[in-house]
């Protein structure tokens, strides 16, 4: 019989860390193992306190190999995070064949030329993605290998992290017991699980809402165009609940998922919801309407002040498929429709593609980045990747800067 892959994405979340386990049998892909905890540790998508992450991540890994029945020792990880930047890059190069063929090597020339932007010293490229070549002035060719030119052009999406917060990730996962395969941005890793091909043809904004920040990614033909990272998301609603009905953030949280929500009938208006007292104080109760009240503005303003980024990326005007939300803010009952009066587009909430296994489970916009991570390393493992930024790349760096740390001082 021959030997099952395994596939392992971990989402690092700000107020969860989500574990998914895959096997990989002739092409099938089944879910196998799911595990989700608390996230202690990371704050906005950066790594705070390393203890409390490492536990965090270990929990949400065990359980998902207990759920499995075997463990694991690599993965592909999710990053975000205020620090990570994004800039659109062209290059050119003359082909090196003579007759002017096209070979993967010239695409990896042609990419790496792409990459040999200045970057200050704490940073390093993540992802070189590329848009769409160019031969001979001939654009819009998304594979130009075999064909004949003199001169070949790319444009290269690149992605750019603070090196930190890049490390810092990897040690977590290093001391979690497992090999980091590589570091994928989340927005990224969601499409692949909540985005149609139709959909990143016509034109679509990805927003993965999730606990301490926005993701934005916009692809347009085939390919993605710009991706964006918002220092807001639903802990600010769950601290605005905290401070309106004077309870603390942990009982906060626990309304906001039971009841919250921007959508109500005039009977629901006028339904209470009790909240527990404190320090031997009674309990209280206030209505659902006093509720939306109080959560509603918090999101208005986070898909604002979203949508005033999609409007400076340059592409309001090419999202013919409008956007998709996902995340776990993207549970708001009523999301939808509130964002599609903000963006002027059609919205839908982002569920993770079913693709076998424990599929009742991960169809939950919250398993969106891990199912995506999963489906990301699929798709690359029969890939020759490209080198992705100088010296071999941010995961290759980090690596060497670890393992030199670590001889040094154990």
């Amino acid at each position: 019989m021959p030997k099952k892959e395994k596939i392992v994405g971990v989402d690092l979340g700000t107020t969860k860390v989500a574990a998914i386990i895959a096997e990989v049998e002739d092409a099938d892909i089944k879910v196998v193992g799911v595990g989700s905890t608390p996230s202690y540790g990371l704050k906005r998508g950066v790594i705070i306190n390393l203890e409390k992450a490492v536990e965090s991540i270990r929990k949400a890994v065990d359980e998902a190999s207990r759920m499995a029945g075997f463990k694991v020792d690599a993965c592909y990880a999710g990053i975000s995070g205020s620090h990570i930047e994004s800039i659109n890059a062209h290059a050119m190069i003359a082909t090196s064949r003579i007759g002017g063929v096209i070979t993967k090597r010239d695409i990896e020339r042609v990419i790496e030329q792409a990459q040999a932007i200045a970057l200050p010293l704490d940073r390093e490229i993540i992802h070189a993605i590329p848009i769409e070549y160019i031969v001979d002035n001939e654009r819009g060719i998304k594979d130009p290998v075999g064909m004949s030119g003199v001169k070949l052009e790319a444009e290269v999406h690149i992605v750019t992290a603070a090196i930190t917060s890049a490390q810092n990730i990897y040690t977590a996962l290093e001391k979690a017991g497992l090999k980091v395969k590589d570091l994928v941005l989340q927005p990224l890793a969601s499409s692949y699980s909540v985005l149609q091909p139709d959909e990143i043809d016509l034109g679509v904004c990805l927003l993965d809402v999730g606990g301490g920040t926005t993701d934005l990614a916009i692809f347009y033909d085939g390919a993605i165009r710009h991706t964006e990272v918002i220092p807001l998301g639903g802990e600010y609603i769950t601290n605005d609940i905290a401070i309106g009905i004077r309870t603390p953030y942990k009982q906060a949280e626990t309304i906001k998922k039971k009841y919250a929500t921007l959508s109500l009938t005039p009977e629901e208006k006028k339904e209470e919801i009790k909240v527990p007292g404190i320090g031997g104080r009674e309990d209280r109760f206030i209505t659902k309407e006093m509720l939306q009240a109080i959560v509603s503005p918090r999101v208005e303003e986070i898909l604002m002040i979203t949508n005033k980024a999609v409007k400076k990326s340059g592409y309001a005007d090419v999202l013919a498929a409008g956007a998709v939300i996902t995340g776990g803010t993207a549970r708001l009952h009523g999301l939808a429709h509130i964002a599609e009066d903000v963006f002027n587009l059609p919205v839908k909430i982002g569920i993770p593609k079913k693709i076998g296994g424990l599929t009742d489970i991960i169809l939950d916009p919250i398993y969106a980045t891990g199912v995506g991570l999963v489906l990301y390393g699929h798709e690359k493992k029969n890939q020759t990747l490209i080198p992705r930024a100088r010296g071999g790349g941010a995961f290759d760096a980090i690596k060497k800067r670890f393992e030199t740390w670590y001889q040094k001082y154990f």
